[in-house]
Order: structure tokens, then C-alpha cells, then sequence
């Protein structure tokens, strides 16, 4: 499998932002008409968001979150196609309206593990276990609002294409987009285009980290831990060992790799030699070919984990990402049209709230950035995480944003970010990337130059021999990957 490298290619200086010479921009009373139908919209936007972070459902298992949203847009006129890509809880919602571009909005709504919170500015967990602590609450009544705005403007304006609201579950971890992406959903989509929560408003595009995660299950043999160690065999033992070759292993990996472990089972009691145990894994780097090897040199540990203490082990895939692929000829449309929406404004209420928030972190960025927009850059460095939007950018052009809905100076996955997606500030922040993404989606129907700039380009970036191969393999979503997988 041959990937080609982001870094090595370049692209002509009219595809970065501020040289839109093709875009077709949209008169100014369509433009202030799809602003007026989501601000129209913007308090049942912002119910919509706190249910569903009420719900706080992890992947694969957001059967509320993603019945309220398919209630949303069936009640907009919205043709629903429920459990894509082997997902019980993905789903397309289409608006045709004869022969066009076909628009792809991207919509999220898991919640992560552990960050249960209150919304409250000091550290409060609440009995729940999961918090939306990266803030899809937000992510998926925000897109879905948008797409209801272009409906109507497409309907007004008797406007030609498909619009299409992709429900995506299992961000964290369960690569749901890969597996859709892997099952051709995207093969007629013209551009996609999605957001995510921040601590700044930007549509600066770059690079993430390819990811494939999965979990080693090693078993072993049971008995009393005094009274007869001898005849057991301890699957934590090989836990602990696999964990310790891998931790030597990083002096010996790329530069840039990552490698993140969790014990997910370790046995139940001090006193019985644990047969069962689990460590899950993560492994990231900019270059999926890195990430291969890499992953197949754990799977070699294990092995030696598990004979050096008589056990056996098993190794179940659970995601699989490439890293994203920037697209400057999109990002300049969707910066215009971020700078025509503006920054956000707090009451006092929200900056006392923020300001007592910040005291928790130990980066303290001036309150007043959340009104700016930073400027737009095309960025290759392939910092910070992994997401599965990056599987839609290889074979479609794709581009985001993202809008200030964390107190400046949060950590992402963390409860300060909890807290304020369940908060105004957090609603803010969406009502902007609503309006962002309904104006760049509106655009891009009656600008078929830009379409086809964004298209040529991704051809360049990826090499003329490329065919999309899943990371995430042959196998089907590991709908339980949240739960013991046993």
C-alpha cells in the first residue's frame, strides 16, 4: 500500500486563501437570508445541542442523539436513510431538487468516555460517565441547521443539486466515516464540507495524524494468587509486558509517531490470577505507511508478551484513519465567508463564567479572541490528533472550520470543554459555524469553477496512481467498541 506524501506536493498560490477569482459569490440578499434562517432557528438549534448533550452518548450507541437530529430534519422536508455503513445509528438525510452538485454537510454527535461535568466553571462530575468533552453536541445540531437553511434557500431560489446531512457516529475511535467512505456514500458527493468546536474561530486547513487503534485481549489461567501462584498464568502479566516492550519501542519508532495505551481490564481481584485482560492502543503518525508498521510491530510484542508468560493473545482492529487532506482552493470560500459572519459577542454573564473557567488552566489567552477571526492558513506540519473526516478528503474535496465554543486556553477533551459545550458560550460558537457552513454549502451549488478547482486540486495532492485503500480493513464497524468487546 503506496500513500503519497502531503509535504512533497505543492500547489499553485491561487488556491490559498484570498485569491477566490472563480468563486461565484452569492448575491447579498441571498446571503442575509440564510444568515436570517438560522439566526430564525438558532434557539431550537441551541435545544437541540444541550438534549443532546444531556444524552451524552459514546460511539455506536447514540440512539437518542441520532433520532432527535433525523426528527429535525424529516420535520425540514428531509428524505432519511437510517443504519448506513452497517451503523445502527448513522444516517443521510437528501434534499433533491433535480440534476446539480451534490453538497455534503458532515455531522458528529458522540460523546467521550470519563468527562462527565456539570456546567459549572469549577470541576463538578456528574454520576454520568461520558461528557461531551470535544463538543459534537455541538458538531451535529450545528450542521444539521445549516443544511435546514440551504434547503430553503435552495427551494426559494429554485436552485439545482442534492443536498446531502451525513450523520456520523463513533468519531472517537470507531472510524464510522472510513466505513462509509469504504462502502462508496461518498463516491458521487462533490464536496463535503463539516466543522469543529475550538477555542478560536478559523478555516485555516492542514494536516492531522493517520491512527489505527485496536485492542490486544491476552488469556491466561486462573488460580489463588497464595495459595497456588504456580498454576497460573497471568494475563496481566502479559499486559504489563507487552506495555513495557512497547514504552522501549519509542526510542526505535519515526520521529512524530505516537503511541497511547490504556489498561481497559486488568482482572478483578488482587488475590486471583487474572485469565482475562485488555490494553487498548492507539498508534498515530502523519504517514499511514508508518502507522502500518508500526502497529505490526506491537502485534510482534504481544507475541512475546504472551509466550514469555504462557499465554495467548488477540488483537481486534477497532479504527483505522488516514491523515487529512487541506484543500486551499475550498478554504478561501470558507474563510470569506467566515469573516462575513464575524466573531462571537458574550453577555457578562458568559465572560464571568469564562473568566472563572480560565483560572482552572494553565494557559490564559485573552478573553476577547473569541470576536476575532485568525487568519487562514494552509498548514502541511501534520500536528494534533486524528479524526475520520480525513477518509472523506482523499476521495472528496473537503474543507472545515472551526468556531470559538471553549474558553480560550482549554485543553480539548477535557471537562473545562464539557462544561462549555453545554453552556451559551457553546451554542454561540455553533450558531456561527452554522451560518459559515450554510453560506460556503449555498455557494459552492452555483459555483461550479470553485467545484472543479478544489477537485483538480485534491487530484494533485494525492497522485495520479492513488486508490483508496481503508485503513480500517475488510472487516465490519466494532459496534461495541465502547463496552468489553468480549
Amino acid at each position: 500500500m503506496k500513500f503519497t506524501s502531503l509535504t512533497a506536493i505543492t500547489v499553485a498560490l491561487s488556491c490559498l486563501a484570498g485569491t477566490s477569482a472563480w468563486a461565484a459569490e452569492l448575491p447579498a440578499a441571498q446571503q442575509s437570508a440564510i444568515i436570517d434562517s438560522v439566526e430564525r432557528g438558532r434557539e431550537h438549534l441551541g435545544a437541540t445541542a444541550l438534549a443532546i448533550w444531556e444524552f451524552a452518548e459514546v460511539g455506536y450507541q447514540e440512539t437518542q442523539s441520532s433520532a432527535l437530529l433525523q426528527q429535525d430534519l424529516t420535520a425540514a422536508g428531509f428524505t432519511i436513510t437510517a443504519g448506513i455503513a452497517g451503523q445502527p445509528t448513522a444516517f443521510v438525510a437528501s434534499f433533491k431538487n433535480g440534476k446539480g452538485p451534490v453538497i455534503a454537510l458532515l455531522a458528529e454527535f458522540d460523546a467521550l468516555p470519563g468527562l462527565s461535568q456539570a456546567v459549572s466553571p469549577v470541576e463538578q462530575s456528574l454520576h454520568a460517565i461520558a461528557g461531551h468533552g470535544c463538543g459534537h453536541n455541538l458538531f451535529g445540531a450545528a450542521s444539521s441547521h445549516a443544511a435546514i437553511a440551504v434547503r430553503q434557500w435552495m427551494i426559494d431560489n429554485n436552485i439545482k443539486g442534492e443536498l446531502r446531512l451525513y450523520g456520523t457516529p463513533a468519531e472517537e475511535g470507531g472510524s464510522a466515516k472510513a466505513f462509509m467512505v469504504r462502502d462508496g456514500l461518498f463516491n458521487d458527493v462533490d464536496v463535503a464540507l463539516h466543522w469543529h468546536p475550538a477555542t478560536v474561530n478559523s478555516a485555516s486547513q492542514g494536516t492531522t495524524k493517520a491512527n489505527v487503534s485496536g485492542k490486544f485481549r491476552f488469556y491466561g489461567t486462573s488460580s489463588h494468587a497464595s495459595g497456588a501462584p504456580d498454576r497460573g498464568r497471568s494475563a496481566l502479566d502479559a499486559v504489563e509486558a507487552m506495555n513495557a516492550m512497547a514504552n522501549m519501542m519509542r526510542e526505535h519508532i519515526p520521529d512524530g509517531t505516537r503511541i497511547h495505551y490504556v489498561i481497559t481490564d486488568g482482572g478483578e481481584a488482587p488475590n486471583v490470577v487474572p485469565n482475562y485482560a485488555e490494553s487498548y492502543y492507539y498508534v498515530r503518525h502523519g504517514d499511514p505507511e508508518v502507522v502500518l508498521s508500526v502497529i505490526e510491530r506491537l502485534k510482534k510484542a504481544a507475541e512475546g508478551a504472551a509466550l514469555g508468560t504462557e499465554t495467548r493473545y488477540e488483537f481486534q482492529q477497532i479504527g483505522g484513519v488516514y491523515s487529512m487532506m487541506p484543500n486551499g482552493a475550498l478554504m478561501s470560500v470558507m474563510d470569506r465567508n467566515l469573516h462575513r459572519v464575524g466573531g462571537i459577542t458574550w453577555t457578562p454573564e458568559e465572560t464571568a463564567f469564562a473568566s472563572k473557567l480560565q483560572q482552572t488552566l494553565a494557559s490564559q489567552p485573552p478573553l476577547s479572541s473569541v470576536g476575532e477571526i485568525q487568519p487562514a492558513k494552509l498548514s502541511f506540519d501534520g500536528a494534533g490528533g486524528s479524526t475520520d473526516v480525513s477518509d472523506v478528503s482523499w476521495v472528496v474535496p473537503t474543507v472545515g472550520l472551526a468556531t470559538a465554543t471553549f474558553v480560550p486556553g482549554s485543553a480539548g477533551h477535557s471537562w473545562q470543554n464539557t462544561a462549555a459545550a453545554g453552556s451559551s458560550i457553546g451554542v454561540k460558537g455553533a450558531v456561527v459555524a452554522a451560518k459559515t457552513l450554510a453560506l460556503t454549502a449555498a455557494e459552492l451549488f452555483v459555483s461550479p469553477e470553485t467545484i472543479a478547482a478544489a477537485t483538480t486540486e485534491l487530484h494533485e495532492r494525492r497522485g495520479a496512481d492513488f486508490v483508496y485503500r481503508p485503513l480500517v480493513g475488510d472487516g465490519p464497524p466494532q459496534l461495541n467498541y465502547r463496552g468489553d468487546g468480549k
